[in-house]
């Protein structure tokens, strides 16, 4: 179940694009066509199901304090926690630079299509994003890593891929001269990014505690609607004895 609503839960609650706003340049670039966006998407999720897993081993059992205790007990006191940004940016540019060949060898159309693009997955900060989000929510296994980091990938992908379509057919619709270009495409990402919102509260139903709360708080304010009635009646009863 942990894996199911991380999994989800990446995807259409914490979108890269459309919950943080991440990897916006290469989004914006490389939507004009949908064979396009869908090769960069799926290089992204390639790098993110590789780098992320990779980087949350380096952090577990190098940069974490205390971490290289499996060394030896003289080095449990050492942090390398301030080499993070470092390491994690290596792993992600030798991954890049592997896809980069991999494409160019296979398929040197969609090699020529995505361009300088292509290369820059190394600095796109949904990428570097992953890792980060991955170390700061603790997540606790290699599992689970590997989860995140192909549904970050996915709801990336799925987010260049719907504005790539929306960019096609709007090329023949009568948008105002002013908005044309980015103009209608950031109009339109704020709208999915707000659509993407509603799935919020997909994953809120399970907690047991606010349902115990609640409870309590029926049962004070029935208690209190209690007293109310019993109060009410009492002045009544008085009422009629000095009537009659």
């Amino acid at each position: 179940m942990e894996h199911v609503e991380l999994f989800f839960k990446s995807i259409f609650i914490d979108n890269m694009v459309f919950a943080t706003f991440l990897g916006m340049c290469s989004y914006l670039a490389v939507s004009k066509k949908v064979s396009t966006a869908v090769g960069l998407g799926a290089a992204v999720i390639f790098v993110l199901a590789i780098t992320v897993p990779l980087n949350w081993l380096l952090d577990q059992y190098i940069l974490q304090p205390g971490a290289l205790s499996w060394l030896g007990a003289e080095y449990a006191s050492y942090d390398l926690s301030f080499l993070s940004f470092i390491m994690f940016i290596a792993t992600i540019a030798t991954m890049v630079q592997l896809v980069e060949i991999v494409v160019e060898k296979f398929s040197p159309a969609l090699y020529n299509s995505l361009g300088i693009f292509l290369p820059l997955i190394a600095v796109n900060c949904a990428i570097l994003g992953g890792s980060l989000f991955m170390q700061s929510r603790e997540i606790a296994t290699l599992g689970l890593a590997l989860n995140y980091g192909v549904a970050s990938g996915i709801g990336w992908f799925l987010a260049i891929l719907a504005i790539a379509a929306i960019r096609e057919k709007i090329r023949y619709s009568a948008v105002p001269p002013a908005l044309r270009g980015l103009g209608i495409t950031f109009i339109i990402t704020g709208l999915m990014a707000i659509g993407f919102m509603s799935f919020g509260g997909m994953l809120t139903g399970g907690d047991e505690g606010p349902k115990q709360e609640d409870a309590t708080a029926v049962e004070v304010i029935e208690e209190d609607i209690n007293e109310e009635d019993a109060t009410t009646k009492s002045d009544l009863e008085i009422a009629q004895n000095t009537n009659k």
